[in-house]
């Protein structure tokens, strides 16, 4: 009688409520900076709870929520393509290439597909943005924090590493010009939740 094969046992370790909230907000930002959000996602937003009172990231997530239900899908697309898109260079770029001031030779974005490849991650064949798009690098940290794509969740250092080498130094320049720009109503919101939680991931990496 034939013996049989031994089932892999996989065993995937409980996500954090915390954790799990992080998972979902680099969620968002990686999809607001992907595309507009569509009448589904500023419906969701605006009904979404409210965060704990008195902290800047309650007061950044409470504007996202209000413009949210403020906002039309058709307004929102407008000013998405108006400070991403057009013919040639865009209103507000969103390639963290953009922000790091290293030369060509030490692009992040070379830098980005190593550690992406380390990971045991890449870029999907259906993607058509380079892997220095701040949506593209948010979603690495969400698949870091609460695992997906083939692997688990990354220990704290991992999910440090990648922030701290892709996010820490080209991010602020970025939401900064977010902030800043013509025409940006509802996206200035986006940049300040983005700055709050940002901060609170780096304080938090700082800690461990």
């Amino acid at each position: 009688m034939s013996t049989p094969a031994a089932a892999t046992i996989q065993v995937h370790r409980p996500l954090s409520a915390e954790d799990a909230g992080r998972a979902d907000f680099y969620a968002l930002l990686a999809r607001l900076l992907h595309e507009a959000p569509d009448a589904r996602l500023l419906n969701t937003l605006a009904l979404a709870p409210p965060l704990d009172e008195g902290t800047e990231l309650s007061t950044a997530w409470s504007g996202l929520t209000a413009a949210s239900a403020a906002f039309d899908a058709e307004a929102a697309l407008e000013e998405f393509e108006q400070l991403f898109g057009g013919v040639g260079r865009a209103k507000v770029s969103v390639f963290a290439g953009f922000y790091s001031g290293e030369s060509l030779a030490d692009h992040p974005r070379v830098k980005v597909i190593a550690d992406m490849s380390a990971l045991g991650l890449s870029r999907q064949p259906t993607a058509t943005e380079p892997e220095d798009h701040f949506a593209a690098l948010f979603d690495v940290m969400r698949i870091l924090v609460a695992g997906g794509a083939g692997r688990e969740a990354a220990p704290v250092e991992e999910q440090k590493s990648f922030f701290t080498r892709h996010l820490a130094r080209s991010l602020p320049g970025f939401l900064v010009a977010l902030a800043g720009a013509d025409g940006a109503n509802y996206y200035r919101r986006v940049a300040a939740f983005a700055k709050a939680f940002a901060s609170i991931e780096r304080q938090s990496f700082e800690l461990d």
